[in-house]
């Protein structure tokens, strides 16, 4: 197995397990924005000592980052710190395991954006993948009533919370290849801890300004967020590795085994059970995604 998929299936195990904390945060009387910020907060010193013992280890001075490699961190920085917040805010509106699924269709934006944007087309095959995902997606978006809605909050929160993730991918895609020559993993963390501070600080001053008193609360339940932190830092560490390895659209589609891992917590930690058809969204969602691994293969 190749290096980068270990990188891959670890940081998709440990993102899972960081969405669970996520949620059980939601019920320890934070909101959307403080359980987003827990996730930054305490994973940037984790990130920024990691960073510092690598480029220590590996004799390596502190690289002078560009200014492509700094457009690169804030791009996909501020994306990931939305897309987060919007993929807590699903957690409110429809169960655990339905919530992250909606979030899938990243894999299919990322092809997009790298047919429009790096001039890599997607084959035909592929296209009819994007297609059987699109479908589960508009299952996974129906109301539980009779008549309700095909698109409502959900799908919009969850598309756009993948789309965000993608563009997330991509900037620190292009933040670990600008620090070339530096060994990989080197070049991971490095990217990481700069991405996770911009992160801190940005979150930081929002709650300051749209949620006086939440940064106070999020520091005071710290026994709690600390969790929230590490899990993220260290699932973070695994996809930037990956990405510092391999194009972000091969990582995000192997990544998607995370539905899977979910699916598993939703039934033994929440006790939540999907309904036929949220099942079989589910099944074309990841039917969609092996199709498209075997598409980039």
């Amino acid at each position: 197995m190749e290096l980068w998929i270990v990188f891959t299936l670890a940081a998709a195990a440990m993102q899972t397990l960081r969405f669970m904390l996520q949620k059980v945060l939601q019920g320890a009387g934070l909101s959307t924005g403080g359980a987003t910020f827990a996730r930054f907060l305490f994973a940037a010193p984790v990130a920024c000592a990691c960073a510092g013992g690598a480029l220590w280890l590996g004799g390596e001075g502190l690289p002078a980052p560009s200014a492509r490699f700094w457009g690169f961190v804030v791009v996909g920085g501020l994306a990931q710190i939305v897309a987060t917040f919007l993929t807590v805010a699903l957690f409110a509106l429809r169960n655990f395991a339905v919530g992250v699924a909606f979030t899938k269709t990243e894999t299919v934006q990322v092809a997009l954006f790298s047919a429009l944007v790096l001039g890599e087309p997607v084959s035909a095959f592929g296209w009819v993948a994007i297609g059987i995902g699109l479908l589960g997606v508009l299952m996974l978006s129906r109301g539980p009533g009779a008549g309700a809605r095909i698109i409502g909050r959900p799908v919009v929160y969850g598309v756009l919370a993948g789309g965000l993730f993608g563009i997330s991918a991509v900037g620190y895609r292009g933040a670990t290849l600008d620090l070339l020559p530096l060994p990989f993993l080197t070049r991971a963390v490095v990217a990481l801890a700069a991405a996770t501070v911009l992160q801190s600080l940005a979150m930081g001053l929002w709650l300051i300004w749209r949620e006086p008193g939440e940064l106070s609360r999020v520091l005071a339940r710290w026994r709690r967020t600390v969790p929230v932190g590490l899990t993220g830092v260290f699932g973070s560490m695994g996809w930037f590795a990956a990405f510092s390895l391999q194009n972000a659209a091969y990582v995000r589609a192997v990544g998607q085994v995370e539905i899977v891992f979910t699916l598993i917590a939703s039934s033994l930690f929440f006790r939540e059970r999907l309904r036929l058809r949220e099942g079989a969204g589910i099944a074309l969602v990841v039917g969609s995604l092996l199709l498209i691994v075997l598409a980039l293969g």
